[in-house]
Parts: structure tokens; C-alpha cells; sequence
């Protein structure tokens, strides 16, 4: 055996002890060389409860179960159908910068939520336990649109701050609302739009 071949041999064995000398001092004596732990269960709780609740996040839902929309988290949120990643975070960001939902007419106010999403989660969604109507979109029950401000109007579909904005500014030049043509004149109204307003209004 060559010097430099002795000089090897004894480099390895000055690692391999130091490698062990570092197990035991951390308390780990019986682990192997390179061992790995991905789960410890005595820190991290059962490995088949983890695997139980990830598979039923992962689970689409079921006939008749529902997602209260004003509790979810985002990995519960993705359940719902056309639900992804994405609208799943701006859903939760939104309900936490300005509050519960409180019904389909709210959920509205999240973009990327329109009328057809929203017939579409209905039938899956409950409010603070409350379930959606039969129509898909929650009326604005007591609605009084000449009383409304603009956090009341921003929350009805298709309407948003600066419609919602508008429209005050507008009932607040011209006078009450008598009838749903009324709105009409506001500007930046479209048709579509008051169309889709008037399930909510106490109007003519």
C-alpha cells in the first residue's frame, strides 16, 4: 500500500468517525449514515391523518355538500368546480380585506367571478352556514336604492366602486330613484347591467 493510499484510507476513517461522533451528539445515536426523516410522528402527528385530510381537500364534492364561502380556505375553495389556485387566493384576500361575502350578491364583487360562475357555484355554496337560493344569486333583501351607499351598491353584480359611485353621485344631484328607468340615465350604466339589477331593486 502506497503512502499517498494510507494517507486516503485515513481520511475516510477520520470522516466516517467524525460523522458518527456528530450523530451521537445530537442525541440520534441508533440513526444510520444519511438517514432521513420526512415525517417525524411525534412531532407532526399521525402520517394517515395527514394523508386523510389532504385526500379529502383533493375529493370533488359530493350531491348536496356544500362550501361556506365566508370560512374556507383556499385548498377547500378549490373543491368548488372552476375554482383554481388562483381565484381560490382572490376569494380568500377579498373576504379578509372586506369581509364576508354574505351571499352570491357579494361573492360577485371578487374578479373573476361573473354571472356564469356564480350560477354554476351556487347549487355548492352556503354563506355563514346560510345556503344560496334556488336561483343562484341571493337577493338584496330590503334593498332600498335611495337610501344605499356605495358599499351597498358596489356589492350587487355588475356594478363595482365606480359605478357604485356614480350612481350616489348622480341620485345625490338629481333626485330619488322613482322608477328602474331612472338608473338608466346614470352615466356608465349599461343596459346589460340595469337588466341584471332589477331582481334587487324596490322598484317599478
Amino acid at each position: 500500500m502506497t503512502r499517498a493510499e494510507r494517507r486516503s484510507l485515513l481520511t475516510l476513517g477520520v470522516l466516517a468517525l467524525g460523522g458518527h461522533l456528530l450523530l451521537a451528539a445530537r442525541g440520534a445515536p441508533d440513526v444510520a449514515p444519511g438517514a432521513v426523516t420526512l415525517l417525524d410522528p411525534a412531532r407532526d402527528g399521525d402520517p394517515l391523518a395527514h394523508r386523510d385530510s389532504a385526500a379529502a381537500l383533493a375529493a370533488p364534492l359530493g350531491a348536496g355538500e356544500r362550501v361556506d364561502i365566508d370560512r374556507a380556505g383556499v385548498a377547500e375553495l378549490q373543491r368548488l368546480p372552476g375554482v383554481g389556485p388562483a381565484l381560490a387566493k382572490r376569494i380568500v384576500a377579498d373576504r379578509e380585506n372586506r369581509g364576508a361575502f354574505g351571499g352570491t350578491v357579494g361573492l360577485d364583487r371578487v374578479p373573476g367571478v361573473g354571472p356564469a360562475m356564480l350560477a354554476k357555484l351556487a347549487p355548492h355554496l352556503s354563506f355563514g352556514g346560510r345556503a344560496a337560493d334556488a336561483g343562484g344569486v341571493s337577493t338584496a333583501a330590503g334593498f332600498d336604492p335611495n337610501r344605499a351607499g356605495v358599499a351597498e351598491w358596489d356589492a350587487l353584480p355588475g356594478i363595482g366602486l365606480t359605478r357604485a359611485k356614480a350612481i350616489v353621485a348622480f341620485r345625490d344631484s338629481v333626485g330619488p330613484f322613482r322608477r328602474l328607468d331612472d338608473l338608466g340615465r346614470v352615466p356608465g350604466l349599461p343596459a346589460n347591467v340595469l337588466r341584471g339589477l332589477a331582481a334587487h331593486l324596490q322598484l317599478p
